[in-house]
């Protein structure tokens, strides 16, 4: 399908990778359901991408079932169908030991991190199975915390880490149907959320030091490329990362 027939959904439009990526594939003439909890921000968006009606901000708890039902009847109803779902909508919880954690706050980035992706993913799953032309992909955010973690990140490590896993189900359970999942592992772009990393974050040494950033732009263009290719054809995982941020090795 050409690219303005395409309709694609990208939770956590409102800001930082969720909004490059929606502005991305506006550009790219799709059309874009921005899905957030905060509307103004959504709202935001889809006017400065000047998309018009190509935009459809529509605001939802990615953890709650019936809003993720909501979402993707909205969907329907706007567009029809959809082609791609960029899974995107995450939270962490504060950087504190281990043992300091507490339950609400391990349960508030599941919900997020990991139950939402599922339920998205599955909505999306059920429309892409039943539509006609049939299929769609599915792209899933991991980060590079699906790989290695920072020091007191255990929430948001693990759920990255299950969202592996989850990304390796749909892809097979998705071939009979012609729905490709795969996962982006971004490291170190630039946003409103990540700018502290610039000056200092805490290192596995205990130590705190400046980290090498990248322009999200560069993540938006990997995910317009994922999106585009035949649907015949997977990224199954993608590593996009500022080069020299402490990644590979031993730091």
């Amino acid at each position: 399908m050409d690219s303005n027939r395409k309709v694609a959904v990208v939770t956590g439009a409102g800001t930082g990778i969720g909004k490059a990526a929606a502005l991305a594939l506006l550009k790219e003439e799709y059309r874009v359901v921005l899905v957030g909890r905060r509307a103004e921000l959504l709202e935001k968006t889809a006017a400065e991408s000047g998309a018009g009606p190509r935009a459809l901000a529509v605001s939802a708890d990615v953890g709650n079932p019936e809003s993720v039902q909501m979402l993707f009847q909205k969907t329907k109803e706007a567009f029809g169908r959809v082609d791609l779902l960029f899974n995107n909508a995450g939270v962490n919880a504060p950087g504190i030991p281990f043992e300091n954690l507490t339950y609400e706050q391990w349960k508030s980035v599941v919900d997020t991190n990991l139950t939402g992706m599922f339920l998205c993913a599955q909505e999306a799953f059920r429309m892409m199975k039943s539509q006609a032309p049939r299929g769609g992909r599915i792209i899933n955010n991991g980060s590079i915390s699906a790989h290695a973690p920072r020091p007191d990140s255990v929430p948001y490590t693990a759920t990255k880490h299950g969202v592996t896993g989850l990304t390796k189900s749909i892809s097979l359970d998705g071939r009979k149907y012609d729905i490709a999942c795969g996962q982006i592992d971004i490291g170190n772009a630039l946003t409103e959320l990540s700018a502290r990393i610039v000056t200092s974050v805490k290192q596995a040494n205990g130590e705190s030091a400046p980290e090498a950033m990248m322009d999200v732009q560069h993540v938006a263009d990997a995910i317009v490329h994922m999106a585009g290719l035949p649907i015949d054809v997977n990224v199954q995982f993608m590593t996009i990362m500022a080069t020299k941020m402490p990644f590979v090795g031993r730091g």
